[in-house]
């Protein structure tokens, strides 16, 4: 649905559906705000930002980048969800210009005012509430209400963060926060495409043992992974915390294991979704043994934020951009290197929190990593993204699919 109502926009493609101005600008931002992260984290590089430089770049990667990548992803969902036309050409663009304008006042904030830069950056995220919030309303499709309400708790999150980076100088709970909704939502739509996708190839390709499809234990395991990062959030050392986290994690790898991802190695673009899932039970074990003690608390984080959501946000971005584009759904050897890329970034940056000694040397592998696969996919895709279907294929010398 959402690629014929693309093929039959009349005006410049990239505006033809929200996943390809926000994808695209998505891996820019985040390819290039790695690139500025590890010069200013040792002093060679500065910004004109409000932020001190580390509360910069956990916000420009938690609410700067992946709430671009979410808007992409649910206002091409919405539709289909609802039956309704996608968001387009002006309104689209509006809310790509309010998305930029939010990275500029972020990173002029020191001159802007942290109260205005405030306001600019919020204002994205409301936007994206609200024509959300409309759009399942008007569609009647109130199973997926869910889904916007943790947007909301996003937005409240972003507020939180530059009012706590303001009034306490430094973010620290909107942080935490940030980070629940990310996994939470991973858990949530993760947890019903992987199934999915998985069940249509293997009947498809490989037939055999199936995917088991969403039930009351995966309700169960999502509610308990909600109860889990509320105590992490409030109380991320405490010992019932550390228990609540040791059980979702292996919660999580049951549901993990219920999938059939062993039978998937013959595709990768499906095989990555599930490899991004399974730091969503790594990073829950990780956490519980830091309540213990055991690492530091960061390995957790990084193990959710540069594994999980860096992994699946690709994984999405990439079968996203082939299937609404009419493609083949299998991934080319540009779009391995960019898994092969992103896994390495994420196994590396856990490291480095694991292993300080090491720190240095795995810190600049898992910064080219993320660079290469996020700058990578914006190379290998971005024609796609912003130019006609059939001539960004012929100059890439692939035969346009039959219509």
């Amino acid at each position: 649905m959402a690629s014929a109502r693309s093929r039959n926009f009349e005006g410049w493609p990239l505006f033809a559906n929200s996943f390809r101005p926000f994808f695209l600008l998505a891996a820019i931002q985040a390819g290039l705000s790695i690139l500025a992260w590890l010069p200013m984290f040792y002093g060679e590089l500065s910004v004109t930002s409000a932020f001190a430089p580390r509360d910069w770049h956990v916000h420009e990667m938690l609410y700067g980048f992946l709430p671009a990548v979410i808007t992409g992803f649910l206002f091409t969902a919405i539709p289909n969800w609802t039956g309704r036309l996608p968001i387009r050409g002006s309104s689209l663009v509006a809310l790509v210009v309010v998305w930029l304008a939010g990275r500029a006042a972020v990173i002029l904030s020191a001159d802007l005012g942290w109260a205005f830069a405030l306001a600019v950056d919020a204002a994205f995220l409301a936007l994206v509430v609200a024509a959300a919030t409309r759009e399942i309303i008007a569609g009647g499709n109130w199973r997926n209400l869910p889904v916007v309400l943790l947007v909301l708790v996003l937005l409240a999150g972003n507020v939180a963060f530059h009012l706590e980076a303001h009034f306490e100088g430094a973010a620290d709970v909107s942080i935490r926060v940030g980070i629940g909704v990310v996994v939470l939502l991973i858990t949530l739509i993760g947890g019903r495409i992987i199934p999915s996708f998985t069940r249509n190839w293997l009947v498809k390709f490989n037939p055999g043992r199936l995917p088991v499809p969403f039930g009351r234990f995966d309700g169960a395991v999502i509610g308990l992974t909600a109860l889990a990062l509320i105590a992490w959030i409030v109380a991320p050392l405490n010992t019932v915390t550390g228990a609540a986290m040791a059980l979702a994690g292996a919660l999580h790898l049951v549901r993990f294991s219920r999938w059939a991802g062993d039978r998937t190695a013959r595709e990768c673009l499906l095989l990555i979704l599930h490899v991004g899932y399974l730091f969503v039970p790594l990073g829950f074990l990780l956490h519980a043994l830091a309540v213990f003690g055991v690492l530091p608390p960061s390995a957790g984080v990084h193990a959710w934020m540069t594994g999980a959501a860096g992994t699946m946000t690709l994984a999405v971005m990439t079968r996203a951009s082939l299937g609404h584009t009419g493609q083949a759904l299998t991934a080319s050897p540009a779009t391995q290197a960019i898994y092969a890329a992103i896994i390495i970034a994420a196994l590396t940056r856990v490291a480095a929190a694991v292993l300080p000694a090491h720190g240095d040397a795995l810190l600049h592998i898992a910064a080219c990593g993320w660079v290469v696969a996020f700058l990578g996919f914006a190379i290998a895709f971005g024609p796609l993204l912003a130019g006609s279907e059939r001539r960004t294929l012929a100059t890439m010398g692939v035969p346009a699919p039959a219509r």
